[in-house]
């Protein structure tokens, strides 16, 4: 019996969508990748695909993840097949993100950083809510 844990991705000619986005990581189960897909967050080369759409090496994906308000979109180019998963650092090695994939969802993550600085740290206190309630039946 071969330890799955050192294996190198296996060279294959063809791969189901699902079966790839979950070995290459995207999503902890394939029902997950199957929901993403026919839900349309995975497009290949800007059109929805179906989850038994088979994926060659050279092939761009667009990926959507997170939920409603923070949706992180990553594009990526296949770089080897597999249907085994792996360690992430072999499933790094299936696929390369583009330069403007990276230095857009850069771009959002400083924004909600800096959303995030407006806020207060705290919440207000028995007084501070007192004279909040205080100044809006004022109004």
């Amino acid at each position: 019996m071969k330890n799955q844990t050192n294996q190198e991705p296996q060279t294959l000619n063809k791969v189901r969508a699902d079966k790839w986005l979950w070995a290459a990581r995207f999503f902890r189960t394939r029902t997950l990748a199957k929901e993403a897909i026919e839900g349309g967050k995975v497009h290949m080369n800007g059109q929805k695909i179906k989850t038994s759409k088979e994926l060659h090496v050279g092939d761009i994906l667009t990926i959507r993840q997170g939920h409603a308000s923070i949706q992180e979109q990553k594009t990526i180019i296949i770089k080897a097949l597999s249907d085994n998963r792996g360690s992430a650092a072999i499933a790094q090695t299936l696929y390369d993100e583009t330069d403007e994939s990276i230095s857009t969802r850069e771009f959002f993550a400083h924004q909600r950083k800096l959303q995030n600085l407006a806020r207060p740290s705290t919440k207000p206190d028995k007084k501070q809510r007192r004279d909040i309630k205080k100044f809006k039946n004022n109004w």
